[in-house]
């Protein structure tokens, strides 16, 4: 992955199942720069559904983010895996600026 492009503020946008946690590093106009996965890090198997497993992969990637130079970001969650509250309070331990959480969950109605 190239980290020649130095942004400021970035997306985190993490989609979080019963099985895994995605977690997907863009700009602000959507431009993916970098994405962790907990199998990436090196779970296997139902252990990649695990809050440690998805604070690994966000340990990993805040990383990749000091490459970037980035300060802050927005984070967005999907989805009602157990990975949503660590990727958040991982980013607090890394001392990232977090300006804004939001859910973005789709829900159904009718």
């Amino acid at each position: 992955m190239s980290s020649s492009k130095k942004v400021d503020r970035a997306q985190l946008h993490v989609h979080a199942t019963f099985n895994n946690t995605i977690i997907t590093l863009t700009d602000t106009q959507g431009q993916v720069l970098a994405w962790k996965t907990p199998g990436m890090v090196g779970f296997k198997g139902s252990r990649k559904g695990t809050p440690f497993a998805a604070q690994r992969a966000t340990e990993r990637l805040v990383d990749q983010m000091k490459d970037f130079g980035i300060r802050s970001v927005t984070v967005l969650i999907k989805g009602t895996g157990s990975g949503r509250n660590a990727v958040v309070n991982a980013l607090k331990s890394a001392s990232v600026r977090i300006e804004e959480v939001k859910n973005v969950t789709p829900v159904a109605y009718s």
